[in-house]
């Protein structure tokens, strides 16, 4: 997600690094270079000139004092230009009624059936809501299919009803809830192929009669700047409230995230970043602000371990890392909590300076994963307690036991050994970061 812009804007600000002060000379190719990243991104043109001139006019403007050098002060000005571009704040789901009605609206093949799954899933694990999937694509009974399945592998009620109008169906699925105590419904209507009136007026019928919290547009975030055009096309006819932006963690550049809220005032809510029915994430615009410039984003990686650890357990690992005694118990366990989170390709992409480190593009066999947890699983507690007194015998019966060769044996402690070097690194504030 965002890596494309993310590389172009790091080469650009490279230029400026070891400068004495900023000058329209020596910020003139770092401007261009960002200029032609966003443009090649698929940003909007507009929204790229309004950009490059605010950061411009703030970099010459701006005093360089001894706490910041001119390239960090000019990533500082790039990070503030960001999160205003992608909208400031968070924009939570509205809570207004009991139930909460969701309007999911969008283009057919944008993803709304799976959105509405995931944004379920996202309501019942984050808010511990129970929500109601209900099935209003009655022009494509495969759609209502979908949605049934989506519905019980994630064990959540789907509401349908055949031979049945749109109103109908919301009607009866509005007292289906309330009877079964359903915190949020939310409302799969028909895709579009393209902005259809007969069909805006079956959503905007829906809109007066129900009055729903929320009317989300999914977004295919691949479409490029052509999204822009359908989000003003469904807001003339529907009072949009948010987006969901779908498969930015596909082949695409990212610039209709950098677009959306300037061109449109519409806020991105969600983003779907991956194909699992835990692939959305809400939209926070700074956090996105600092993945684009390879700051990390530490709180997604708190959002996704909340709740799988207790409080104690993770301050006791904290300060574990900070001692410097992290075993390879520990590492064991941890292991454990990571296989729960997803791929760890997903994780590493979230830390500060994964591009800088090569960790944006790592790929991890899950073997690879499971060959570590044998390795360890045929160490005796007080050898990963210890892994000092690990010589060259131990590590035969290890490698034996395991099924792994010595060689793997010995890589896993040096790797164990360097990253445990980078966590005391971390948690004593020793690595740098750009501001």
């Amino acid at each position: 997600m965002f890596d494309y812009i993310g590389d172009r804007l790091s080469n650009a600000i490279k230029n400026i690094k070891g400068m004495g002060k900023i000058t329209e000379e020596n910020i003139s190719d770092a401007l261009r270079e960002i200029r032609m990243a966003l443009l090649e991104a698929d940003v909007n043109y507009q929204v790229v000139k309004e950009f490059i001139a605010s950061i411009k006019e703030k970099a010459l403007g701006a005093e360089v004092g001894k706490s910041l050098k001119p390239d960090e002060l000019f990533i500082k000005l790039c990070k503030d230009e960001l999160v205003s571009l992608l909208g400031g704040d968070y924009v939570p789901l509205e809570t207004s009624k009991n139930p909460t009605i969701l309007m999911l609206v969008g283009l057919q093949g944008s993803g709304k059936t799976t959105a509405s799954g995931k944004l379920a899933n996202y309501l019942r694990k984050k808010h511990a809501k129970n929500p109601l999937l209900v099935a209003c694509d009655i022009y494509r009974p495969a759609a209502i299919e979908q949605l049934k399945t989506i519905g019980k592998s994630l064990n959540i009620d789907v509401f349908s009803k055949d031979k049945a109008s749109v109103e109908e169906i919301i009607e009866d699925a509005l007292a289906y809830a309330r009877e079964n105590k359903k915190d949020y419904i939310i409302i799969d209507t028909a895709g579009r192929l393209q902005i259809d009136e007969e069909l805006m007026q079956e959503l905007k019928n829906v809109e007066e009669k129900f009055k729903p919290d929320e009317t989300i547009l999914v977004i295919d975030a691949m479409m490029g700047q052509d999204a822009i055009n359908v989000i003003n096309g469904f807001n003339e006819s529907l009072k949009l409230t948010g987006t969901i932006l779908t498969k930015l963690d596909g082949n695409t550049k990212g610039g209709v995230a950098l677009s959306v809220r300037h061109l449109t005032n519409i806020p991105i809510k969600f983003v779907g970043d991956s194909e699992k029915m835990d692939g959305l994430s809400e939209f926070y615009p700074e956090r996105m602000a600092n993945r684009i410039l390879d700051m990390g984003d530490i709180l997604a990686i708190a959002d996704k371990v909340e709740g799988m650890m207790s409080e104690e357990e993770a301050l006791a690992t904290a300060r574990k890392m900070k001692k410097g005694d992290f075993n390879l118990e520990d590492f064991l366990n941890t292991l454990k909590q990571i296989k729960k989170l997803g791929p760890l390709e997903n994780i590493l992409k979230m830390l500060p300076q994964a591009r800088k480190m090569g960790l944006n593009n790592v790929e991890i066999n899950p073997k690879d994963m499971a060959h570590i947890e044998a390795i360890i699983l045929s160490m005796t507690p007080y050898e990963r307690k210890h892994p000092e007194v690990l010589k060259a015998t131990r590590k035969q019966r290890i490698a034996k036991g395991s099924g792994r060769s010595v060689e793997e044996v010995n890589r896993l402690l040096k790797q164990f050994e360097e990253m445990n070097k980078m966590m005391k690194m971390v948690s004593s504030g020793n690595m740098k970061m750009p501001f």
